[in-house]
């Protein structure tokens, strides 16, 4: 891009010296490698030409069927839209049909390889990347994955969905530079993220979204459909029953099924989904064998439902694994809507994380099995504690006007329940902040005094799951005058309003990685306050924070990104934005002995399903 820019400048002094240098390309001012992995945080553990992945079998038979479970419905198989329920195997970046440049590595953090593309490169300023794709790489109907592909999928999803116009904000253009290479130009430099994002685009076929349907009319990718989209990817929808179930089967003609960072993947013949709308009804589905394997979220349910005949004679499995949780930093919390003047103010927020009593609900409800979280980055390295120090210190100082000062002196905790004397002593400070803020109770009710206007909001919901700790919580709320009311909706509802930030407070989950970049902005970034699809939930918009995002995403050392990062989320934490709820650090699963994975599996996932395979 720079190029050629320049080329258009010297164009008005010499035709001739651009019709020499028009073709050079970004690569010009600088020799690029060709690489065939990128690693954000570490260099690539395996070398070029490595044969597979250590912690797959590549012995794995390829044989059985699969059967799983999934929440709620779906109503389209597009998988470029932020509209509609797409069909479980088809998400974006985890999708059984359509593949993406790069493919992770599930033993790296931050580490990607070669899928669609042969290889990348790009310049040490990170200004743009150059993919050069792999020759072989065919979609499913026999043509070639092209260049025009990936600049009509980039185009598309930037186009058609919130989320990934927010993602992608920073790529400028991205073009065909060869015939078999395409490249993505960026507006900024220094961002060494970019590189690798834009390989986890998933690349859908142009000729089949602008080609015909069944019908004969043309097929458009701005709307949702059931008709089984085509793919580059390992597997082909089978059949489905809209709403119901959707089968996948495996290809018999995948193009990728030899690549070093495919052996031992995709191993089940077929994999079939078939959609709950009640977790009851979806768990005794699991328990009679028709649902092959099983991920709890309830300590409770962990603890006593499991004591079925299969369990007790070995049919069925249990295991808990710290495997996903080792470079995932979680934030689950109830999120007031900042859009909403009742959470204006820092001191109502405040004031609603006095009255959540955690340890009460983790005795009482949870076996003791969690822990309060307390960062927006809990669990990992970047987490802030204690007061700040060295670098990070620095960084805040330089913010002193723009940050709230206690984040120098008080340290953030959480506040502390779990005795009758103690939860007294937070209801009585909540009073205060309250006070502070211009509210007093009235008849029972907290009104605010200059307009007698009651405190009063709806917690929004997406599973009658969480209600054991809404409920209680909004009985808490009701002691000092406080009415919030409890509103469940089906999984359709809850994405529409989550979308359109229609909700008083709700209930959600950030997962972060161990090198936070650009999603940060699309989190709590001011520009993303007010647009559609953005998880940006509780509409943080503050220019000291604006600031610490772009110190995480030009971060030009690991220690630097971990200082800002734990600077960013001190600031995040003294506002009060949420409030922090708990999490465990074991992902718990049960499975029917049928299934088998590798004894050891990758450091940063179950694999789940892809390394798995039916014995």
């Amino acid at each position: 891009m720079a190029v050629i820019h320049a080329g258009m400048r010297i164009v008005l002094l010499c035709l001739s010296f651009l019709a020499m240098t028009a073709f050079a390309g970004p690569a010009a001012a600088q020799e690029l490698q060709w690489r065939h992995a990128i690693g954000v945080i570490d260099p690539p553990k395996y070398p070029q030409g490595f044969k597979r992945f250590n912690y797959v079998n590549p012995d794995a038979p390829k044989a059985g069927e699969l059967k799983l479970s999934a929440d709620g419905t779906f109503d389209t198989f597009n998988p470029v839209l932020d509209k509609g329920q797409i069909a479980a195997g088809l998400i974006p970046r985890l999708s059984m049909v359509t593949e993406t440049l790069l493919k992770p590595s599930l033993d790296e953090d931050g580490t990607s390889y070669g899928l669609l593309a042969e290889a990348l490169a790009y310049p040490d300023d990170f200004s743009f990347v150059k993919f050069r794709l792999r020759p072989e790489a065919k979609w499913a109907d026999g043509q070639p994955v092209t260049p025009e592909d990936v600049v009509f999928s980039f185009d598309k999803f930037k186009e058609l969905n919130p989320l990934y116009s927010s993602y992608y904000s920073h790529v400028l253009k991205v073009e065909k530079t060869g015939e078999r290479e395409v490249t993505f130009t960026f507006d900024e430099k220094g961002n060494k993220e970019l590189p690798s994002i834009v390989g986890e685009l998933d690349i859908v076929p142009k000729h089949w979204w602008e080609g015909q349907g069944p019908d004969g009319k043309p097929r458009d990718i701005a709307k949702t459909t059931l008709e089984p989209i085509l793919g580059s990817g390992p597997y082909r929808i089978a059949a489905f029953t809209p709403g119901g179930s959707v089968r996948y089967e495996r290809r018999d003609d995948y193009w990728g099924k030899d690549l070093p960072v495919n052996i031992g993947d995709n191993n089940f013949k077929s994999v079939t989904f078939t959609f709950f709308s009640d977790q009851n009804v979806e768990f005794e589905a699991f328990r009679a064998g028709n649902v092959d394997y099983w991920l709890e979220t309830k300590a409770a349910h962990w603890a006593t439902a499991f004591d079925f005949p299969a369990v007790k004679e070995g049919r069925v499995l249990r295991e808990e694994l710290p495997n996903p949780y080792r470079a995932t930093g979680i934030m689950q919390a109830m999120v007031p809507n900042l859009r909403r003047d009742i959470f204006r103010d820092q001191r109502v927020r405040e004031a609603l994380a006095y009255v959540f009593d955690f340890e009460e609900l983790n005795r009482t409800v949870f076996f003791n099995s969690y822990k309060r979280v307390d960062s927006f980055f809990w669990g990992t390295e970047l987490a802030s504690s204690g007061l700040p120090q060295g670098r990070e210190l620095e960084i805040l100082k330089a913010l002193k006007d723009e940050v709230p000062s206690e984040i120098f002196t008080e340290p953030y905790t959480n506040p502390v329940g779990g005795t009758p004397e103690k939860q007294r002593d937070n209801l009585r400070k909540a009073i205060s902040l309250l006070t502070q803020a211009g509210y007093e109770i009235r008849g029972n009710k907290m009104v605010k005094v200059a307009t007698g206007e009651p405190l009063k909001f709806e917690i929004l919901l997406s599973s009658p799951i969480l209600e054991v700790v809404a409920v209680p919580y909004a009985n808490m709320l009701r002691k000092i005058g406080i009415e919030a009311n409890i509103r469940t909706v089906d999984s359709s509802q809850y994405i529409n309003r989550l979308r359109n930030f229609d909700y008083d407070m709700t209930w959600t989950v950030w997962g972060q990685t161990r090198n936070p970049g650009n999603e940060q902005r699309n989190y709590w970034g001011s520009a993303s306050a007010n647009r559609q699809g953005s998880r940006n939930y509780a509409g943080i918009a503050d220019p000291a924070i604006d600031k610490l995002i772009n110190q995480v995403v030009f971060a030009k050392s690991r220690d630097e990104l971990v200082a800002a990062t734990r600077a960013l989320d001190r600031v995040l934490l003294a506002h009060h934005y949420v409030i922090p709820m708990y999490y465990g650090n074991t992902a718990r699963i049960a499975y029917w002995s049928k299934l088998a994975h590798p004894a050891e599996l990758p450091t940063f996932s179950l694999g789940f399903p892809d390394i798995w395979w039916a014995k």
